[in-house]
């Protein structure tokens, strides 16, 4: 299974898009790894996580066929995670010479803000489904069941446990500490890789977002759980510009405890 890392940023980028401060003015005078857009992933080039307003830049960047992706899950409405209003350049007009129809999951906020974003399109191009937490939709080529996150109050955000070729990922992000029901999940599974928030890197933590404390508090859980074995990867990602921390720091820092910190164009292969 091949993870690219199409973003790896908080919801205003990194370096932030209006932001002068000493930070961002580091991360634009370094460059590369340092310069990150919002969040998403690609599983094998057909399963998309998210759906940024950075999509276009992700495809001419990675030179990625987005017409090959046949499933979109999304976590949740936040900006960062669904331009809904993008979707409709796979419409007529927009797309041509497509084999079949992206399949978008997601919540109810996420269902209706692309319904009224793109209203009730051609099925054979865009098929909108509502998914619930702990409900498996089977894609074809992997099975992907939807987990509670801690992040927003206001909507039912979801995590991902991607299942495909015998290999399991956790797509944990965005989220605070782990719900319960999140946990009673993953502590009966075995999992290759956990993906994680850590928009808040060394700052305290916050409730709605993990920093490092918290990335490795959830690592360390679920090692003791058995859900994570000697081979398994952690990665951390969704940095938030204010943390202050470069590509450098974060994989130094997060490096003494063999967690990963994913940066732009990253692919993991497990």
């Amino acid at each position: 299974m091949d993870i690219h890392f199409l973003g790896t940023a908080a919801a205003e980028g990194f370096p932030a898009l209006f932001c002068r401060c000493a930070h961002c003015r580091k991360a634009r005078r370094l460059g590369g790894r340092n310069v990150r857009t919002r969040s998403s992933a690609i599983v094998d080039g057909v399963l998309k996580i998210d759906f940024p307003p950075d999509t276009l830049l992700h495809v001419l960047r990675d030179g990625i066929d987005l017409a090959l992706v046949s499933d979109l899950f999304i976590t949740h409405t936040h900006m960062d995670h669904l331009r809904a209003e993008d979707l409709a350049m796979r419409l007529p007009v927009f797309a041509h010479g497509l084999d079949g129809p992206l399949r978008v999951y997601g919540h109810d906020a996420v269902v209706r803000k692309c319904r009224e974003a793109v209203g009730r399109p051609d099925p054979e191009r865009l098929a909108i489904s509502r998914i619930s937490p702990f409900q498996t939709v089977d894609t074809g080529t992997a099975k992907v069941t939807a987990l509670p996150a801690n992040h927003d109050q206001d909507e039912t955000c979801l995590l991902y446990l991607i299942e495909k070729d015998g290999k399991r990922v956790f797509y944990g992000h965005d989220t605070g500490l782990l719900p319960e029901e999140t946990w009673e999940r993953l502590e009966t599974t075995s999992l290759d890789a956990a993906i994680l928030d850590c928009t808040n890197g060394n700052l305290p933590f916050t409730g709605g977002h993990l920093n490092i404390e918290a990335v490795i508090g959830i690592r360390d859980r679920l090692a003791k759980a058995g859900a994570l074995c000697g081979n398994s990867k952690v990665v951390a990602t969704h940095f938030s510009h204010n943390i202050g921390l470069q590509h450098d720091d974060l994989t130094r820092i997060l490096g003494t405890e063999h967690i990963i910190a994913a940066y732009d164009g990253m692919v993991l292969t497990i």
